[in-house]
């Protein structure tokens, strides 16, 4: 009976230990299924903003994979493919980019609502095609946002618990490796993270940092600096130095701790930081793994995350400045180069034309007595006065006595036409007036020598 009482026993144990098993692999099977059953929300969005020549929509087409970008107008609608390859899922992220125009900004409104607000990621660009109005682009663009979010039908509960998030998200930021175990970005361990995020509330007593989030939207906001490859440019057709670079990206910098936001410095062109951007996008929307650190050394490649800067690290870029200081004027520093002036001098060439020289010459001619259109050819005037002189028009051969009168005259002619062309002054004395004295007083001489003439010798003279 004990023998039996003993297999009896040993058998209950075996099914037990049987049943525990069932009971750990079916809880793991559970798990899993409940993980796989979440999907990826398809009602994520992001909102581009910035001014045009900012690279915006090739930014975008960048990220979708799209080679040849097809821009559009007022507010563009596009999509960019998400995968999760932990879950072997996808979705779609819908992407509204705004046009740079001011008067577009009241189509904020379908595509940042009360519905969508708590489901948004903003991207603020700015091109280092023109760094000096980079800061003023972000914070005209910001004041925007702004304005529009204040604008929206929001409980005073909905906008609390969305600038708590933006609180939360930034003081839990953790350093890339700095997890516990390798598996800290897997599906089971993110989503056991998050559920903690919506429990804990410890945060709440541990202040922010200086000049942290001290204007909060309430949503997730990155800034983006497109066309770092013309820094290249700037450098050797702009004299910038690293000091410009550094002073520029401090000023950045601070910008993005005031807002919360994250920065990254980007090329489609040479595609730095692009794939980079789309895994952080998929990382603060989906909760996705994004395992790259701060990036500062490469100044056409700045990467940081939201919640990894601060004021004391910006402030080792201040070691660079020798010409300027942090807090000098933003524009004061990187001027603005000014514009060149093309046909400069063909400005002076036609300036030295005046009016009142033109009019001058015009009244000249007119008070010579000759018709307005006539008023640049002297030589006409100096004829029609030698046949007034003489009473009758005189033929002049090549041997004639006043030929020399004439060429005087002619050459007299050119010379006034040479020094009467545009861009020349017109002299005091009208010369019409001088070529017809001239004449005059040549076809006098001319006719003088010719009265003390002898007589031509008569033969039927009783003198002979």
């Amino acid at each position: 009976m004990e023998t039996n009482g003993q297999a009896n026993g040993v058998k209950s144990k075996k099914k037990e230990n049987g049943d525990g098993k069932d009971n750990l692999w079916s809880a793991i099977l559970e798990e899993v299924q409940n993980q796989g059953n979440t999907k990826l929300p398809s009602n994520k969005n992001v909102l581009v903003l910035g001014d045009n020549e900012t690279g915006k929509t090739t930014l975008i087409a960048k990220l979708q994979g799209v080679e040849d970008p097809k821009k559009g107008s007022a507010l563009e609608y596009a999509y960019i493919d998400v995968r999760d390859e932990y879950r072997d899922d996808h979705t779609r992220l819908s992407v509204w980019v705004l046009d740079g125009d001011p008067g577009h900004t009241n189509l904020l409104k379908f595509a940042l609502n009360e519905e969508t607000f708590p489901h948004t990621l903003v991207l603020l660009t700015v091109a280092m095609t023109t760094p000096w109005g980079v800061l003023d682009q972000l914070q005209s663009w910001a004041s925007v946002l702004g304005d529009h979010i204040d604008k929206l039908d929001l409980t005073p509960e909905q906008s609390l618990q969305s600038k708590k998030q933006q609180v939360q998200k930034w003081q839990r930021y953790t350093e890339p490796g700095d997890e516990l175990e390798p598996t800290a970005s897997s599906p089971m361990k993110r989503s056991s993270r998050n559920l903690s995020d919506e429990l804990e509330s410890d945060d709440e007593d541990n202040p922010l940092p200086e000049a942290v989030l001290t204007t909060n939207l309430g949503l997730d906001i990155v800034v983006v600096a497109t066309k770092t490859d013309y820094m290249t440019t700037l450098e050797k057709e702009h004299d910038y130095r690293d000091e410009h670079f550094d002073f520029m990206q401090q000023w950045i910098r601070r910008f993005c701790l005031r807002y919360g936001a994250a920065l990254f410095y980007t090329s489609a062109k040479e595609d730095k930081n692009c794939d980079l951007l789309y895994k952080y996008l998929t990382h603060r929307i989906y909760g996705l793994p994004f395992r790259t650190p701060a990036l500062i050394v490469e100044k056409d490649a700045v990467l940081i995350p939201a919640g990894w800067d601060s004021m004391k690290k910006i402030s080792i870029l201040y070691e660079n400045m020798q010409t300027c200081k942090p807090d000098d004027y933003y524009r004061d520093v990187i001027v603005q180069p000014a514009t060149r002036k093309s046909g400069g001098h063909r400005e002076a060439e036609v300036s030295a034309e005046d009016e009142q020289a033109f009019l001058q010459r015009q009244l000249a001619a007119l008070q010579a007595g000759a018709p307005a259109p006539r008023a640049d050819s002297p030589l006409r005037t100096a004829q029609r006065t030698t046949a007034q002189l003489d009473g009758a028009k005189i033929g002049m051969g090549p041997g004639t006595p006043g030929n020399e009168g004439v060429l005087a005259n002619f050459f007299n002619s050119l010379l006034y036409k040479k020094t009467g062309s545009p861009g020349a002054r017109a002299p005091d004395a009208s010369p019409a007036a001088a070529a017809a004295r001239s004449d005059a007083a040549a076809e006098l001489d001319r006719l003088t020598r010719a009265k003390r003439a002898p007589p031509p010798l008569d033969l039927n003279s009783s003198d002979c």
